[in-house]
């Protein structure tokens, strides 16, 4: 059993942390994360109508991993009453598995936002706050909330909306520093971060633009912010984890070789199979081009993978990728052994 987290004094000292993202911090994921020294991990979002409805994906989505450490959950809705039942269920049925419940005030996907959830709710602060409150009530472990810089540049309201959490019963918040209408486009804004910080009295989380240990701390530095929570910059490199962490503690980091990287390629490959059988090579089709992004290649080697019909079809690739003996040294263009049995 997890004892209670208290959250200001976990963020005693900077934390980092993996942000949630639908399609890709699944148990298989996180755990490889969580191995490389990520302190604290959130589901992938959760429909609290589709929990509260049974659904038996969404209650996939919150399976925990017997080697995953502090874990969350993040809701995401527009009705009090659901969000707060679905708290209640969560705390009933995993109160002792995960620290804290997170809501989604930040997804600018089109199909979440244009149903009025996600970042859609910060245009709409009354509303907002009876979500915070319901989920507040509901739960019995801590509630925090991740949201945007704002809707647009003609409506950036993150300080008002970080104002109003706090009143409502949040116990942190994680900010983005980038607009809904920006989506993942140009630069997150730092200064957004800080001001968000400097606005209210519980520990303030900046996430946006953090693709290495030196892009980390100079966040920590520039806003204040008490922990660090890594996006995209995890994903085909869990190892950012132990590289922020090494730098926060003034230690060397030393980047993984082809070797580590196949390696890991390959337990993130068995963990998906173990969990999600052929349900998981579709997703590992996405997922795994992204360890080799640095490989001479690299787009050939994406559309092999993308292709791959077979978990034995992505291993032998994976092998080639490690051992070499494939490619062609005078264009270094990918070329499998056995093409014809992909």
């Amino acid at each position: 059993m997890i004892s209670m987290l208290n959250l200001q004094t976990f963020y005693a000292r900077p934390r980092v942390l993996l942000a949630p993202m639908a399609g890709y911090t699944d148990k298989a994921f996180r755990t490889l994360c969580f191995l490389q020294g990520c302190e604290l991990a959130c589901t992938e979002m959760i429909s609290a109508k589709g929990l509260l409805y049974g659904s038996e994906r969404t209650r996939r989505l919150i399976d925990k991993g017997s080697e995953e450490g502090l874990l969350a959950v993040q809701l995401f809705g527009k009705e009090p009453a659901v969000m707060e039942e679905a708290a209640k269920r969560i705390c009933g049925e995993l109160g002792e598995q995960i620290v804290l419940l997170d809501i989604n005030c930040g997804c600018p996907a089109k199909k979440i936002a244009g149903n009025g959830e996600g970042s859609a709710l910060m245009q709409d602060l009354p509303l907002a706050y009876k979500i915070i409150s319901a989920v507040v009530k509901g739960s019995t472990l801590p509630v925090t909330v991740k949201f945007r810089k704002g809707t647009d540049d003609a409506h950036c309201n993150a300080v008002e909306f970080a104002r109003m959490a706090q009143e409502a019963g949040a116990s942190a918040l994680t900010i983005h520093g980038r607009t809904r209408a920006q989506q993942y486009s140009g630069l997150s804004d730092r200064s957004c971060i800080r001001a968000v910080v400097e606005a209210v009295s519980i520990p303030v989380v900046g996430n946006g633009d953090v693709t290495d240990g030196e892009n980390a701390l100079s966040l920590l530095k520039e806003t204040g912010c008490a922990g660090i929570m890594v996006g995209r910059g995890a994903l085909g490199n869990p190892w950012i984890f132990r590289e922020i962490r090494m730098l926060l503690e003034g230690k060397p980091f030393t980047p993984p070789d082809r070797k580590q990287i196949c390696e890991t390629a390959f337990a993130h490959l068995d963990r998906i199979r173990e969990d999600k059988a052929d349900r998981g090579l579709l997703e590992l089709r996405k997922t795994l081009p992204l360890y080799f992004r640095a490989e001479r290649g690299a787009a050939k080697l994406r559309m092999l993978l993308q292709e791959a019909k077979s978990y034995e079809a992505l291993q032998r690739i994976i092998l080639d990728i490690e051992h070499g003996p494939s490619y062609n040294n005078m264009n270094r263009e990918f070329v499998p052994e056995n093409k014809e049995n992909l």
